[in-house]
């Protein structure tokens, strides 16, 4: 069996799926995405098509390889988003060519379902909203039977901020907690936007009510830093999405910065080397906890991940309104969460999923999409 084509769609609101083909009639989907940047990945990947045209998709460790080692400069968000959705291509091949889940081929499934944590955040809302507001989507969350749940510290946090900013942090997510109790498990991402200093202020007034983690207190760029502010607080520190490679983490594995390791299936390498991940980080006794912003594609690949991990916290899921993330209007059977906050594990080949590739045509568009970005009163700017 050999490559035959590799083709690339952009799909609203920010996705690109990309799909390869064989001489065999068999084809793997994946998503290769970098959120804001899915043009530029797009012609990463086309540079890899001399690597991948007339070669045998079952081999699939030996591409990988050749994909990250065959040039001088390895690495970055580009060139992994790349891999990474070639890769999850490969393993929907290989998984429908032997007639089973991608999860049998890497050791079978140490569950059968897998714990979801939807967000908290208005769609499409880039800066402060009410309170009240937050707590709406809550009850919402609750009546869709999640058991975990996720929002975003709201912007901007000086880098030495007052005791009212303070004060206004612990409010908003103790009144969360009032409203979602004390059986369903909240997390808060700092999202990289909050100085240390400040982050392990803001733990030690959250600590009363509990995080189930804290996502990325510190930027990735200082491992140290992040290693301080996880041993101020007893809750859980979490971070990975910007993160590439077993390589990219290993020091944040290795000093033991984190409970929590969030690889990003689209970023990190895909499907294997995120289980190679995972494997790193169950030796230091970490969860691991997908990260997963995108689309059907790319849940669909963690989910796969997610059924054959023994180390497994939650799994992300954006929770669009439209359930467009779960693969409404672009898979021919959704996936859909259970009353428990779960969804089951597919049962089918490859990726367990089957692209409506009628229905993807009037949700394609040329890939353009700048990235949102903030500007506060004080002239400071972070990306969303």
């Amino acid at each position: 069996m050999k490559i035959t084509d590799i083709k690339m769609i952009h799909i609203r609101p920010r996705w690109m799926f990309l799909k390869l083909e064989t001489d065999q009639g068999l084809c793997g989907w994946g998503e290769p995405v970098l959120e804001g940047r899915s043009r530029t990945v797009e012609a990463a990947v086309e540079e890899l098509r001399p690597i991948l045209i007339g070669a045998d998709p079952l081999r699939i460790e030996h591409l990988w390889q050749q994909m990250y080692r065959g040039t001088f400069y390895r690495g970055g968000p580009v060139l992994c988003s790349a891999v990474s959705g070639v890769e999850m291509a490969l393993w929907d091949i290989k998984g429908k060519y032997y007639h089973a889940p991608v999860y049998e081929l890497l050791g079978g499934a140490c569950r059968d379902r897998v714990r979801m944590y939807g967000h908290l955040k208005p769609t499409g809302h880039p800066g402060e909203f009410p309170v009240s507001e937050m707590l709406e989507i809550a009850g919402q969350r609750l009546r869709e039977g999640f058991t975990a749940m996720k929002y975003s510290i709201i912007p901007p946090v000086r880098p030495i901020d007052s005791l009212d900013m303070v004060d206004r942090v612990a409010e908003r997510f103790a009144a969360v907690r009032e409203r979602i109790g004390r059986k369903t498990d909240l997390a808060i991402d700092f999202h990289g936007r909050v100085s240390p200093a400040m982050s392990i202020r803001l733990l030690k007034a959250l600590e009363p009510y509990y995080p189930l983690f804290a996502e990325e207190p510190a930027l990735p760029e200082n491992v140290e830093e992040m290693v301080r502010v996880s041993r101020s607080t007893s809750i859980p520190i979490a971070a990975g999405e910007r993160l590439y490679t077993k390589w990219g983490f290993r020091e944040l594995i290795e000093k033991q910065a984190v409970s929590v390791v969030q690889p990003d299936l689209c970023h990190c390498g895909g499907i294997f080397e995120a289980r190679k991940i995972a494997a790193m980080a169950e030796t230091y006794h970490m969860q691991i906890a997908p990260h997963n912003p995108l689309g059907p594609v790319s849940l669909a690949a963690c989910l796969q991940l997610d059924a054959c991990v023994p180390n497994l916290l939650a799994q992300e899921h954006p929770g669009m309104p439209d359930h467009r993330d779960l693969g409404e209007g672009i898979l021919k059977t959704p996936f859909q969460i259970g009353p428990d906050g779960c969804i089951r594990i597919p049962e089918g080949p490859g990726l367990g999923i089957e692209i409506d590739e009628d229905a993807l045509e009037a949700l394609r568009f040329d890939g353009s999409w700048e990235t949102p970005r903030l500007l506060f009163e004080d002239g400071s700017v972070a990306d969303w």
